[in-house]
């Protein structure tokens, strides 16, 4: 898969993670961007790992399952970490 396929996996991801998570993320399409591209890079590198599976395919199902699931534990300890702050 070429860089802009991957950029946009990254933003199609990492927007689907945000809609699976319960709650008001912050961050607009930039922070979505990268975050999904963290996430898909996480995910194809955990899927590599533990499944034998790479991110090599835009079309394919395995493909986006790892992208969204690495976005949605990407996106999981953003929160943790720049969740809002109880003043």
């Amino acid at each position: 898969m070429g860089f802009i396929g991957f950029l946009i996996l990254g933003l199609l991801a990492g927007a689907i993670a945000k809609l699976i998570l319960p709650g008001k993320q912050g961050g607009g399409w930039f922070i979505t961007l990268i975050l999904g591209v963290l996430g898909a890079l996480l995910g194809g590198w955990l899927g590599g790992l533990i499944f034998g599976v790479n991110l090599n395919e835009f079309f394919s199902l395995s493909t986006w399952a790892l992208a969204i699931g690495g976005s949605l534990i990407v996106l999981l300890i953003y929160g943790l970490i720049f969740g809002r702050k109880k003043a």
